[in-house]
């Protein structure tokens, strides 16, 4: 038996029509705002990362000025650290901070929730390892100091290759031969704190941390 049609149930079905046709249409615009905001951020995450002091200074390789302060004006950290000539440190972290993703999540009452997954100073600290000392982290150092600034020589003006070791421009000597100390500075815990910070308050967005 077919169903009987009334003016009241025609406009009924009419509305709740109107309604869902509405709510898809406000559910993909509303999508696209967070997504909109969300790849500024994140352009504007790497953006600052890359002009990071301690970043331009590692980029800059084995003769780079000190421009970051971290060890007083005298050499690099670069060469410092003891990262081989020609390679680049900071592509790690730029290639973690680069999987910073957006996804569908669930529905929600007023339309949907995206989750965005971002990397943790853990997972970073992880992937950046001292060239002469696997367990520990280069990037983590830099926040928390690294040892041996009192030995560290700058080795610019030997003449020979062969007379060099590691990024070909720091060696250590066998006592201190200067004072002073490496001086700690803000580096990846702060950039991270602050965007995930700013990733949440994102509307209608869960920020979870870790990219695995």
């Amino acid at each position: 038996m077919a169903k009987k049609v009334t003016v009241q149930s025609f406009q009924k079905e009419l509305t709740t029509f109107i309604k869902k046709e509405v709510a898809k249409k406000y559910s993909k615009s509303f999508q696209q705002r967070i997504v909109t905001a969300f790849n500024k951020i994140r352009r504007e995450m790497l953006a600052e990362f890359r002009n990071h002091p301690i970043t331009v200074e590692i980029k800059n390789g084995p003769f780079a000025e000190n421009s970051s302060g971290t060890l007083g004006g005298y050499g690099n950290l670069f060469s410092f650290i003891g990262f081989d000539e020609g390679t680049d440190p900071t592509e790690n972290i730029e290639g973690l901070l680069s999987l910073t993703r957006i996804e569908y999540n669930r529905e929600a009452k007023d339309g949907f929730i995206m989750t965005i997954y971002m990397p943790t100073k853990e997972e970073i600290f992880k992937d950046t390892p001292m060239p002469w000392a696997k367990g520990r982290s280069w990037a983590e150092g830099i926040e928390r100091g690294i040892s041996g600034f009192g030995q560290y020589l700058n080795t610019e003006n030997i003449a020979t290759y062969e007379d060099r070791i590691g990024s070909g421009q720091g060696v250590q000597a066998n006592s201190v031969i200067r004072g002073g100390k490496f001086k700690n500075t803000s580096y990846i815990s702060a950039l991270i704190k602050k965007y995930l910070k700013r990733f949440q308050q994102i509307n209608n967005s869960v920020v979870v941390s870790g990219i695995l």
